[in-house]
């Protein structure tokens, strides 16, 4: 450990030096040797760090999600060039490329936090040698190794021995017993995070190996600082658990105000928005609309938990806009339907349904109309023409076709004059 702290050398003079600047502060209020001074100096440096880390901490947000979306994709390609190896890593590359995916994204917040990390560790393993490091001059390393927190010198270990420890100026037995206490706060905060995103933050739609994997972190992170945490001494413990607490808090969040689409923590915050939209009538903020939207957009894309949260505001009376507001509808109004597509208005629909249907041949020659269609308005016939009229032009009433009777032209001859036959050829 002490080795790798050293190539991160080059960093221990901006982290000794934050440390020493809140250790100023925290030193007027609490005493300069005390315990509190300095560990809120350091709780302070973590809480400084992952406020810078929050941007790549929103990349490796979009990073999994967009890791578990490729799920199914990255196994076809597993299944299809299982024996070709090569190939298969260089569709991999492709399918990321195309997507604008990168694996190392999630690892994002990790891998920026570790020089940090081994940083505070060179200078907290110097003041348990008595070596001055950074901006940490030999005043503030004497006031340092008084510091105690409950008991526990700042740069005491598990490990350590008894004359080790009381050079330090504490008993094994605190040491022990705080150190224990704060490696098991450190490997359940780990689990529980872990844990939190696994049964609530993960869509539970698609099966894939990326969530066996996870779950298999699940328990060997915690085993990992369990192991490696009785070799930190007392104030990296204190910068660890801080971390684990925050990235604990910050995930609980993100999980409570943007879950990942298809998960459980989706479903219970579509149901906590839409009690709020039926009851206000609209979307209340940005947010609310960015999500109101992005459903929108999905069309039949939606999962369960979408479609019923669009169903529901549709029985309240409520329409989703493109936009991401939400609007009162009305008989006139186009309403989203379960599947996506849009229901055209009730008056185009009741004109459709009122359609008349096709008349059979039978129907057509007998001049009857199908069952439900109007008839026509007695002044558009021609039956209305006054008879007098007619007998003054000096003809017969014309039939009707198709009322039934027969025409005076008999079967195979024509109305009209005859044209004479020629005779035939015998």
């Amino acid at each position: 450990m002490d080795t790798i702290a050293s190539l991160f050398s080059f960093i221990t003079w901006p982290v000794s030096w934050v440390i020493v600047q809140f250790h100023t502060v925290y030193g007027a209020i609490f005493g300069p040797d005390t315990g509190w001074a300095w560990g809120l100096s350091i709780v302070s440096l973590v809480i400084l760090i992952r406020i810078c880390l929050i941007p790549l901490f929103v990349k490796q947000i979009k990073a999994t999600r967009a890791m578990q979306t490729l799920q199914p994709e990255m196994k076809k390609i597993q299944e299809r060039y299982k024996n070709d190896k090569q190939r298969q890593s260089e569709e991999m590359m492709k399918l990321y490329k195309e997507s604008g995916t990168n694996p190392l994204s999630s690892c994002l917040p990790i891998l920026a936090q570790s020089p940090f990390f081994f940083a505070l560790y060179h200078v907290l393993n110097g003041i348990a040698t008595g070596k001055t490091i950074g901006v940490i001059d030999d005043q503030l390393l004497a006031s340092a190794r008084k510091a105690h927190i409950i008991g526990a010198p700042l740069a005491a270990k598990f490990m350590d021995s008894t004359d080790k420890v009381a050079a330090l100026g504490a008993s094994l037995t605190d040491v022990r017993v705080v150190t224990a206490v704060m490696i098991i706060l450190m490997s359940a905060s780990q689990f529980y995070t872990q844990r939190q995103l696994m049964t609530k933050n993960v869509d539970t739609t698609v099966k894939t190996p990326f969530m066996q994997q996870q779950k298999m972190l699940m328990y060997v992170f915690p085993v990992m600082f369990a192991i490696f945490g009785i070799n930190f001494p007392v104030g990296v413990l204190v910068y660890w658990l801080t971390t684990n607490v925050w990235t604990m808090g910050q995930q609980m969040y993100v999980i409570h105000n943007n879950p990942t689409p298809g998960s459980k923590a989706q479903a219970a915050y579509l149901e906590r928005l839409f009690k709020h939209v039926s009851h206000h009538g609209k979307t209340r903020n940005r947010r609310e609309k960015a999500i109101v939207k992005a459903i929108v957009v999905k069309g039949r894309d939606r999962n369960e938990f979408e479609r019923k949260f669009i169903n529901g505001l549709n029985k309240t009376g409520l329409a989703a806009q493109s936009d991401g507001s939400v609007v009162k509808s009305d008989s006139a109004a186009v309403a989203q339907a379960e599947d996506g597509t849009t229901t055209t208005t009730a008056t185009a629909t009741a004109s459709r349904r009122q359609q008349p249907k096709r008349q059979s041949k039978s129907q057509r020659q007998g001049g009857t109309k199908p069952a439900g269609e109007a008839t026509e308005s007695p002044s558009l016939t021609k039956s209305d023409e006054p008879e007098d009229a007619s007998a003054a032009a000096g003809k017969k009433p014309a039939s009707k076709p198709g009322n039934g009777a027969r025409s005076k032209a008999q079967s195979g001859q024509r109305k009209g004059p005859q044209r004479p036959k020629s005779p035939s050829k015998k």
